[in-house]
């Protein structure tokens, strides 16, 4: 009997981890390159000067798209930097108020620019 209710157990407990880790969101979307590492606030500042360039940055996620995920800002001051992810995370997990790492490119985007991004890793 006491056999029988161990391997119940360890049946149990290896189905629960499996589950898990089955669902569990990645946190980490395509692939990094080691591009040079930039503050958000000298890529809203400076946009010209990176343009055309793969940047990383880093940051606390603001106004996360309530939709998708497809992205989100970076505050840098009283400005923020928009993140698309569209290319590689179109439905990204909610991670407002965490933080990320996000390689990619600086591109025109209605007024201003936005880093499209081509790797993010969420912390």
């Amino acid at each position: 009997m006491r056999t029988i209710l161990s391997i119940t157990a360890l049946t149990l407990a290896l189905g629960a981890f499996a589950l898990w880790s089955a669902f569990r969101s990645p946190n980490t979307f395509g692939t990094f390159d080691g591009a040079q590492k930039v503050e958000a606030a000298a890529l809203i500042e400076r946009p010209r000067d990176f343009l055309g360039r793969k940047v990383s940055v880093e940051g606390r996620i603001t106004e996360q798209c309530k939709a998708m995920g497809c992205f989100f800002f970076i505050p840098a001051g009283n400005k923020t930097l928009r993140v698309d992810l569209e290319e590689i995370a179109m439905t990204a997990p909610r991670h407002e108020g965490g933080q990320a790492r996000v390689e990619g490119q600086l591109i025109p985007h209605g007024d201003g620019y936005q880093l499209w991004a081509s790797a993010i890793e969420f912390k």
